[in-house]
């Protein structure tokens, strides 16, 4: 198995954006509460970032699986709602698969957030998740609906 089929666009040690992190947590409050930022925002990639912190950790000092699989679902809603067909409204999580690949222990993790296929009635949209090496460490598909 390959880490991954696509490079990602930038160093994964890039900065955050400030105005973009600012309406990220705006248009999804729960990403304040998370601690992601965003690095960068477009509609062919969305990369948003969640450092290490003791504080979201689970046994052993991995970043919990729940706290990449947030920042997996808000860089892949926000791909989406930045792909949205003309007359759509927003967008909904329907499915979220995601494989684990390598434990975060320390550093930060970036997700990657790419769309596969935009349609009328569904976005899908790639996620891959880097550790601060740049190393895979979780990959995510999810599909979206295009709500009206």
């Amino acid at each position: 198995m390959t880490e991954s089929t696509a490079e990602p666009t930038a160093e994964p040690t890039a900065t955050a954006d400030d105005a973009a992190t600012e309406q990220l947590h705006t248009a999804m409050p729960f990403t304040a509460l998370l601690g992601a930022t965003a690095v960068a925002s477009n509609a062919e990639e969305v990369r948003l970032r969640l450092d290490w912190d003791a504080t979201r950790c689970t046994a052993g000092g991995l970043l919990h699986g729940g706290a990449l699989m947030s920042l997996a679902d808000a860089a892949g809603g926000l791909c989406a709602y930045l792909n949205l067909p003309e007359g759509a409204t927003g967008t909904a999580t329907i499915t979220s698969a995601t494989n684990f690949l390598r434990g975060v222990r320390s550093g930060h993790v970036e997700a990657y957030a790419r769309p596969l296929t935009v349609g009328r009635t569904v976005i899908v949209i790639d996620i891959e998740l880097h550790d601060a090496d740049g190393r895979l460490a979780a990959r995510v598909t999810q599909t979206q609906a295009v709500l009206r």
